[in-house]
């Protein structure tokens, strides 16, 4: 049984197939893909709890146009940037475009999934928020 739905996006094929098997050792559904037109395509297909998401990728779209049109699919799903040194500046970028945070390649798995685990609580806490709202309207009309 998988409690988390994961969604990898890399271009690097080894990191990619060993991270996603070690989530799945962790009983995580993890999903590699290797481009943001195809994380794109996972998302309109699965809803996910985290992202994490390489910032520097060849083809079409870079790490930072992916979260943009992550964000308009599924709005409430954390997404980790992946990024070089060189690429901190990006992802600071990506933070206000609504990434939940950064970690600096290579990355320790456990370090990975330490954020993971935040983020996945960050987004249970926003989802509650949205419920609990919900039902209070609901029972305004009572």
């Amino acid at each position: 049984m998988h409690y988390f739905n994961i969604l990898i996006v890399d271009d690097e094929e080894d990191f990619l197939e060993t991270l996603v098997k070690r989530m799945e050792q962790r009983k995580i559904d993890a999903v590699g893909v290797r481009s943001g037109e195809e994380a794109l395509e996972a998302m309109k297909k699965k809803s996910f709890d985290v992202v994490i998401l390489d910032v520097k990728m060849p083809g079409g779209m870079d790490g930072i146009e992916t979260l943009r049109e992550m964000k308009k699919i599924q709005p409430l799903t954390e997404v980790i940037l992946l990024t070089g040194h060189a690429s901190v500046e990006t992802s600071i970028e990506g933070m206000k475009l609504g990434a939940f945070d950064y970690v600096l390649k290579p990355v320790k798995l456990e370090d990975l999934l330490a954020k993971v685990a935040d983020a996945i609580q960050k987004k249970d806490t926003h989802e509650s928020k949205i419920r609990g709202a919900q039902i209070n309207k609901l029972l305004r009309y009572w």
